[in-house]
């Protein structure tokens, strides 16, 4: 592909094809779509050019990428490499962790998993041992080129004080992930017990489904069957969703419902009365996000990532997430409607900062930054 007169920003996102990524990659496209002048051409390198709808964007397809981590990084430090200097880009952002080996004048990189910073607890060696390798190697995986990019970009302000301890890089912007292809609903007026308790979330270590189900067994216990609690896992995922399954399976409150999609997940939240998240690590956390759009009440972990997901939200519940007995005293209260929300606000979060995916843009080719602000 020639260089054109026009300036060229190129997005790459092989890996993303489904969930929550590809939802970003979405906003993202459709955010430089809106903010970019037509002096700007967008090409966007994917897995699959028909999961997309925007006329504007040139898609390159990677079919092959995602086969195994050798062709990841494969494509990441050699053939990226050489599209670089076939497209001959103003500006490459990777939207998936890996500062990739291109010639540009401007390179960003999104980091949004939160693996380096885990804390594992004996149990999950043995539950997941392969993630604790995945850690160590996210760990060298993120800090390899790092220092090849002018602008890092990750989710949360405590993501970006880990990266400047761990990786020793000062330009580091935070963006929150703002929902734009998520319609808000409001829920109407349930005519059933309020009892649904929905935790959204793949059966990974760090995803403390445990707590959450020691809690429905002691609710259980004083109110019955008055309630359920909703986990999208069938207990056959893992080794540790086996142990989720084996151990609290018999407690008739707790439904494995399986993975779910998108339309089916959209229906759990409108059947839902509550969105639990009692998740130790995340980068953000976007059933938080989903719930509040929903109109939902949450109760989720008093973590640093979920005080600053919750934003200025007015119907949140904070809880240790180690703390099982006072997760089940929130859910008691609630049932019995007795729980009382206090309103929440934003944490200040220091510059650079983008609050939406429009402002990140900017950033990313730096049409709003001032020099040296970074």
């Amino acid at each position: 592909m020639a260089k054109s007169l026009k300036k060229r920003l190129v997005v790459s996102a092989v890996n993303f094809t489904e969930g929550g990524p590809l939802t970003a990659l979405r906003d993202c496209l459709s955010a430089a779509d809106s903010v970019l002048s037509d002096n700007w051409e967008i090409v966007a390198l994917v897995h699959d050019s028909r999961l997309f709808d925007i006329p504007r964007v040139i898609f390159i397809e990677f079919p092959h990428s995602k086969l195994s981590w050798s062709s990841r990084l494969f494509h990441e430090f050699w053939r990226f490499h050489a599209l670089s200097l076939e497209l001959k880009p103003d500006v490459w952002l990777s939207l998936h962790d890996i500062s990739p080996r291109v010639s540009v004048p401007r390179q960003v990189v999104y980091c949004h998993n939160p693996a380096p910073f885990y804390k594992p607890r004996l149990a999950d060696l043995w539950w997941e041992p392969r993630f604790l390798l995945f850690t160590l190697f996210y760990r060298y995986l993120y800090r390899f080129n790092i220092h090849a990019n002018d602008l890092v970009v990750v989710q949360q302000d405590w993501i970006r004080q880990e990266f400047k301890r761990m990786f020793n890089v000062k330009n580091v912007l935070v963006a929150h992930p703002v929902l734009v292809h998520q319609t808000a609903q409001k829920s109407g007026d349930s005519v059933k017990k309020p009892g649904v308790f929905l935790y959204p979330a793949l059966p990974r270590v760090f995803k403390n489904f445990e707590v959450l189900c020691e809690a429905a067994r002691l609710v259980r216990q004083q109110v019955g069957d008055i309630f359920e609690v909703r986990l999208t896992l069938n207990g056959d995922e893992s080794k540790y969703a086996a142990f989720i399954k084996s151990h609290y399976g018999d407690i008739s409150a707790v439904k494995f419902i399986g993975r779910q999609n998108s339309q089916q997940m959209a229906l759990q939240y409108q059947e839902a009365d509550v969105v639990v998240f009692p998740s130790r690590l995340e980068t953000w956390g976007l059933p938080i996000s989903e719930a509040q759009a929903f109109g939902k009440p949450i109760i989720v972990s008093d973590l640093p990532y979920a005080h600053e997901a919750v934003g200025n939200y007015a119907r949140a519940a904070f809880f240790n997430p180690l703390d099982f007995k006072q997760l089940a005293a929130i859910m008691l209260a609630y049932l019995q409607g007795e729980l009382k929300f206090n309103p929440h606000s934003q944490p200040v979060i220091s510059s650079p900062f983008a609050p939406n995916w429009e402002s990140l843009i900017r950033a990313v080719v730096a049409e709003t930054v001032k020099e040296g602000s970074l």
